[in-house]
């Protein structure tokens, strides 16, 4: 009995020690992104609008992924709706593969646009980051680019705070990772620290993704 316990003890290690944490099923309890689980009415409130389209303005082409805070992206949406519907109305009307890559403003905002064509890198040279006054808008058109959100329990700032940026260390397997998918897009709200162009499973990194910043209101 006690030489199976171990053996059991032996293999089970073997086996966490080999498991490729950054695969986008890794699933772990953690501190992710702003915590609204004692205003189940809001939560209620921000997933019928969200899925009533009414952010759309005409952006029909995807919806927010599942990692997204809904309720972050209907309370900015309803404290911001100027730039938010710039930026919906300026990607329904956009062909985002044919565009050039580089910076390209939205006309009559402050909203500046960056197209990257751009490639995936491993996990070890990304770093993370979190933004205090800006938010994040990712949108990955052509092939498949993997993001990372880390846990704020165990993670700790590795840099000082430089407008509109800071970086940290993090553990690896607390960390939750998604592939992105052209019928999804991403959104990092401040309190969503994230790391972006991650390797994934498949056989081309290369990536175009749309990358708009948009004003955090408080």
């Amino acid at each position: 009995m006690a030489c199976a316990l171990l053996c059991s003890f032996a293999y089970a290690k073997a086996q966490t020690k080999t498991k490729d944490l950054s695969k986008p099923q890794t699933q772990v309890k953690g501190y992710y992104t702003q915590y609204y689980g004692n205003q189940p009415d809001l939560i209620k409130k921000a997933q019928q609008w969200a899925e009533s389209g009414e952010w759309r303005n005409g952006f029909v082409q995807a919806k927010p992924h599942s990692s997204v805070n809904l309720v972050d992206f209907y309370l900015q949406y309803q404290k911001n709706p100027a730039q938010w519907k710039a930026l919906f109305e300026y990607l329904s009307h956009t062909d985002l593969l044919a565009i050039s890559k580089g910076k390209h403003k939205i006309p009559g905002t402050q909203l500046v646009v960056s197209v990257e064509d751009s490639q995936n890198g491993p996990l070890a040279k990304r770093r993370s980051e979190s933004h205090n006054h800006h938010i994040d808008f990712q949108y990955v058109v052509k092939g498949t680019e993997r993001f990372g959100i880390i846990d704020h329990y165990t993670s700790m700032p590795n840099s000082k705070y430089r407008p509109d940026v800071i970086h940290y260390d993090y553990q690896v397997e607390k960390a939750r990772f998604y592939d992105s998918n052209p019928d999804e897009f991403f959104i990092f709200f401040p309190r969503d620290w994230h790391i972006a162009k991650v390797e994934n499973d498949t056989n081309d990194q290369q990536i175009r993704v749309i990358v708009i910043k948009v004003d955090y209101m408080d």
